[in-house]
């Protein structure tokens, strides 16, 4: 079982930033795609962002593309997910999810953290 544990979430203004991190345990980290997804309440989870096992791809949904960056240490065991220039539109749980190949579905996804809630408040 690979383990994953979200933080860094929190209250925020419009416009402004956070970072998220994932840090997973129980296997070989290096060997999976990450993605985060978010969930807001009433909707549907949704796509964010995927990146693949050495992080040279990287992917994400129109609507965070410019704002948001995902990245990963393999070293440290660790994907990110720097969100900048806030949007209230942005409010949600946010989980990370790991497979073995970068995906938009939450299907293709083996492994899920429990969520953590990040709130943009205008």
């Amino acid at each position: 079982q690979l383990q994953l544990v979200e933080s860094g979430g929190g209250l925020v203004q419009a416009g402004g930033s956070l970072r998220l991190s994932c840090a997973a345990s129980g296997r070989t980290f290096s060997n999976y795609a990450m993605g985060w997804f978010r969930q807001a309440p009433g909707e549907e989870r949704e796509f964010v962002a995927t990146i693949s096992s050495s992080g040279t791809y990287t992917y994400y949904t129109d609507s965070v593309k410019g704002r948001f960056t995902i990245s990963r240490d393999n070293a440290k065991n660790t994907e990110y997910l720097q969100m900048n220039s806030l949007k209230p539109e942005d409010t949600a749980v946010y989980y990370c999810a790991a497979s073995g190949r970068p995906g938009r579905r939450t299907y293709e996804y083996d492994y899920w953290g429990q969520g953590t809630q990040v709130t943009v408040s205008s």
